[in-house]
């Protein structure tokens, strides 16, 4: 029977992808050498070549310099979310770093550059620790010019107009409340202005500058509850749709007329374009979900990371001229040429009020009955997806014959602003809830087995499995939290100091609302959990300080809990080294199976006497 190391891919990416100038390669961040760093590979196939890295710096950000010679890239150390620039040659010579200075938090325009290539827009938060200040940088002479953000907003720079005039910028208040900014670079002394303001609260994600600088695409709620594609015009000051599906639009690139976008249609991913306003046909592409695309200039192709249940994450080429699909890369780890991997079920099970929650529902082969892990996704405005997860984690389980529930509750996003903002300040209530519901619906199915339940999350995840064990009166036989929040009122005191206004919007001000928050965290309720659990921490996590698994775990240990805690010195909110990543994978597989199917079958045998 393959071991969980069989099920993982031979390389990841992280989602951020970006073609040259002439169309000619993408560059890429891949773990292929142990540590996300930067790579380029021809479109037409080929070998890829390593441009740049580092042994503690994980590369985040990535793009072009107009001229194309040259790439600027963002990285931080183990994963501590402290940014920094570097540009680096195409044939990888000249690494430098711009910007030099003490650790903050630098991030990159999406397309940073002004046309002559001299001008760099990015953010950092170097003046105030707590504000995302605009910077353009002039990188022949290392003169800057910063523009400040109102209260209680972080900007994010992204994009220069193609005529180098504009900076265009968001003003980001929380996930379903969104502006954008211009600033007329033109200008001596000038402000950022907010060109949605008249447009009223949500989201207003601006992208991808028309050819001729006379506006803007921009993903949008304004019409409804799911994002729409539109086009803002600098003349009239008007937003005119592009696409309104009744799914989110989560992409949009555009070049020499074509309009390329991707809509998330039940957490599957479905190309649409349109070339001058007029549809074009695409061809078909895999099921499963696109993490990120780019669009060449002449429109003639894009790339696209394309990740799927049955396969691992890839870089791929879509051919809009030949009507073609093909993969760049082979990811597929050697058990999926063995073995048939489960793709999963759509679902939805009630919930109070007349609400339905989505789910995914991975049933391993055979009759059962089988026990059942249920995991829950981060953010918690995120989605659970059909993809190959947590690095094949999800196939070895199944392949041992656990199922998986995935339901995305309350405040998960893809389903509409009303669906995502049901958990707004409620943490712990009403998500709480759908997962209660969650387990009532295993109940009804006859080869699900709810004497053996374990929960599984990460960061707000893990905050779930944790409520899920202390507060949930089910038959728990294992939790798994990583980098999970277990006080939410320390959490919120101790969040980054840029993330105030968004903690105290989606989560709740420590200042204001301290007893909810500590009502609602799993630490109150520990002395509930009795089921073994396994808890793994970065130490260098700025979102989820160390602080909130100790708390836990030594509440946990105090009575004699069965408590395994593993701390990666190296690593910060999630796994930036490879190695780290697959020994905690392989060490969760182990830890489920021991407590899902080894203790049952260690019971299962009468006892010898004699």
């Amino acid at each position: 029977m393959p071991g969980y190391l069989e099920f993982v891919p031979r390389q990841r990416f992280l989602p951020t992808i970006a073609l040259s100038p002439d169309g000619a390669l993408v560059a890429y961040s891949s773990h292929a050498s142990g540590r996300y760093d930067l790579w380029v590979i021809p479109v037409t196939g080929g070998e890829p070549r390593r441009l740049a890295g580092f042994d503690d710096r994980t590369v985040r950000q990535i793009a072009w310099t107009p001229s194309g010679d040259k790439l600027v890239f963002t990285a931080d150390e183990n994963g501590d979310e402290q940014f920094r620039l570097y540009l680096v040659a195409l044939d990888g010579s000249g690494l430098t770093e711009i910007d030099p200075g003490p650790d903050c938090q630098r991030v990159l325009a999406g397309s940073p550059f002004d046309p002559t290539g001299r001008l760099l827009a990015y953010t950092a938060n170097d003046r105030d620790p707590a504000a995302q200040d605009l910077i353009v940088r002039d990188l022949a002479t290392g003169d800057h010019r910063r523009y400040t953000p109102p209260d209680d907003e972080a900007f994010e720079a992204i994009s220069i107009s193609p005529d180098g005039r504009w900076l265009l910028s968001t003003g980001f208040r929380s996930n379903t409340d969104i502006a954008a900014y211009l600033t007329d670079l033109n200008a001596l002394v000038a402000d950022p202005i907010c060109v949605t303001a008249n447009l009223g609260e949500g989201v207003f994600d601006p992208g991808v500058w028309a050819a001729d600088s006379s506006g803007f695409h921009l993903l949008t709620d304004h019409w409804s509850e799911f994002t729409a594609a539109a086009f803002y015009d600098l003349a009239t000051g008007t937003l005119h749709p592009i696409a309104c599906p009744d799914w989110d639009v989560e992409a949009l690139d555009a070049a020499a007329g074509v309009r390329l976008w991707s809509v998330n249609e039940t957490g599957r991913s479905r190309l649409g374009a349109d070339r001058d306003g007029s549809p074009l046909p695409l061809p078909d592409i895999p099921p499963g979900v696109i993490a990120s695309l780019s669009l060449a200039r002449n429109a003639s192709h894009a790339v696209i990371l394309i990740d799927s249940a049955a396969r691992p994450a890839e870089l791929a080429v879509v051919d809009l001229r030949r009507q073609e699909f093909r993969y760049l890369t082979d990811t597929r780890p050697p058990a999926l040429r063995v073995i048939e991997p489960v793709a999963p079920e759509l679902i939805t099970y009630p919930a109070r009020d007349g609400r339905d929650v989505h789910a995914l529902l991975y049933r391993p082969d055979g009759p059962g009955p089988h026990p059942v892990l249920l995991s829950v996704h981060g953010g918690p405005e995120s989605q659970e997806r059909p993809i190959y997860a947590r690095s094949g984690l999800y196939q070895h389980l199944l392949h041992q014959g656990i199922a998986i529930l995935a339901p995305n509750i309350a405040g998960s996003t893809g389903y509409g602003t009303a669906h995502q903002k049901l958990i707004y300040r409620d943490w712990g209530g009403i998500d709480l809830d759908d997962l209660d519901h969650a387990i009532q619906y295993l109940h009804t199915l006859s080869w699900a087995d709810t004497t053996r339940l374990a929960a599984m999350g990460a960061s707000y995840g893990g905050f779930a499995a944790l409520s899920c064990l202390a507060r949930l009166p089910y038959s728990w036989a294992a939790g798994v939290s990583i980098c999970g929040p277990s006080n939410l009122l320390t959490l919120a005191k101790n969040s980054p100091p840029t993330w105030k206004p968004f903690v105290a919007t989606v989560l709740g001000d420590p200042d204001t609302r301290a007893e909810q928050l500590l009502e609602r965290s799993p630490v109150t309720y520990a002395d509930g959990i009795a089921a073994p659990l396994f808890v793994i921490q970065g130490a260098k996590d700025p979102r989820v300080p160390q602080s909130e698994s100790d708390q836990i775990v030594a509440r946990l240990r105090e009575r004699g809990v069965e408590v395994r805690y593993d701390i990666y010195p190296d690593e910060g909110h999630g796994f930036t080294n490879r190695a780290n990543e697959l020994a905690a994978y392989e060490a969760i597989s182990a830890f489920l199976r021991t407590h899902l199917i080894a203790a049952t079958a260690d019971h299962s045998e009468p006892l010898q006497v004699g």
